[in-house]
């Protein structure tokens, strides 16, 4: 007797603590359903909050114009028991790697302890990549032929990367920017990825504060970065103003000197990476967008033809005739509504990487 009880008390513990976990699947699944609708209620507040911003101030400079705190300006209150932080990061602010130039590539990689022969070689590399028409010059540059001879033999695809991740495959780019011995990503890598962007846009914003190739290429020098830092982050002497944003070149010559006309840059952002993070409890929602303004960045087209344009597809296509509308089925689709959405959507992820801890303040929360 005392040993059926036995074996049905072990039997019976094992049964809960299945359950239990049974029963936490679907629990997870409904928290996370819950804050991921509060996600997407949160990123279309902030888009709306932007959109009025960039219509008052003829685009989106900085988060120095006042939208630093999207949901607080709106008023915007998350459900019972929920914190919703946004943050933003000025996807724009880095060198559009579709359109970079030779002499960028070579003048940022000796900025970064580079020497001159493998600086060349390695923007080769890369530029043959990227480009069907690019001829390497360097010494020692990869050519087609190197990649026939690979063990599994490939040809270069002559367009812009889609994925950081391809810089792994290019020959004389891998040597430079992965370890030789564990493959993983070396400083040079890290610091490539957090200089250019994968999207396309015309010139990256000043305001974003990534003056590295500007020093790289001796338009500025250190004391001036400096000043511009100050500036932008209100620090220094400029602590009692907060942080600012320039508009145009004269007011940057105005704070760090130079020669304005020599900047390559523009003042308003063209693609934007906002975040979202949800929690309740110990559960948690993460939510990244990139999106672009009107007229901003795109995503770079799966090979390198052209793309016809809205006015040349639309002339391409006869117009169909007019027909009674007793005489649609019912069954049609109707037509598409433009709903002049005045963002565009560059990519979303969900919870792609890990949420940080929450710090415990003793200031309220949104």
């Amino acid at each position: 007797m005392l040993v059926s009880l036995v074996f049905a008390a072990a039997a019976l513990v094992l049964f809960i603590e299945k359950a239990e976990t049974d029963l936490l699947v679907p629990i997870r699944e409904a928290d996370a359903a819950r804050l991921r609708l509060e996600a997407y209620s949160a990123l279309e507040t902030t888009l709306a909050v932007l959109e009025d911003f960039r219509i008052v101030g003829g685009g989106l400079h900085s988060p120095a114009e006042g939208w630093n705190d999207p949901l607080g300006f709106a008023g915007y209150q998350p459900g019972e028991d929920r914190t919703v932080e946004v943050t933003f990061e000025d996807e724009s602010a880095k060198l559009p790697l579709p359109s970079v130039k030779p002499e960028m590539l070579v003048a940022l990689l000796k900025y970064w302890q580079v020497p001159q022969i493998e600086a060349e070689r390695v923007a080769d590399a890369l530029l043959t990549w990227l480009k069907k028409d690019h001829t390497p010059t360097s010494i020692g540059a990869p050519t087609l032929q190197d990649y026939e001879a690979l063990p599994l033999p490939f040809a270069p695809p002559g367009r812009s990367l889609r994925s950081f991740a391809e810089l792994s495959a290019i020959e004389g780019v891998r040597q430079a920017f992965f370890d030789e011995v564990t493959g993983q990503p070396n400083e040079l890598y890290q610091r490539f990825v957090a200089t250019f962007s994968l999207y396309d846009f015309e010139s990256p914003n000043f305001n974003g504060n990534r003056l590295e190739p500007l020093i790289a290429q001796e338009i500025f020098d250190a004391q001036q970065q400096q000043r511009v830092t100050e500036y932008l982050n209100g620090g220094g002497t400029y602590q009692t103003q907060g942080p600012g944003f320039f508009k145009n070149a004269r007011s940057i010559a105005a704070v760090a000197g130079g020669q304005a006309g020599q900047l390559d840059y523009g003042f308003t952002i063209q693609a934007l990476r906002i975040t979202v993070t949800v929690r309740q409890g110990q559960s948690s929602f993460r939510l990244s967008a990139v999106v672009a303004p009107e007229g901003g960045a795109k995503v770079v087209p799966a090979s390198n033809a052209t793309a016809p344009t809205t006015e040349d597809a639309t002339a391409a296509v006869p117009a169909a005739p007019a027909t009674p509308a007793a005489s649609t089925p019912a069954t049609a689709v109707p037509e598409a509504t433009d709903l002049k959405y005045p963002f565009t959507f560059l990519e979303i992820r969900e919870n792609d990487s890990t949420v940080p801890p929450l710090v415990l303040t003793d200031e309220p929360t949104a």
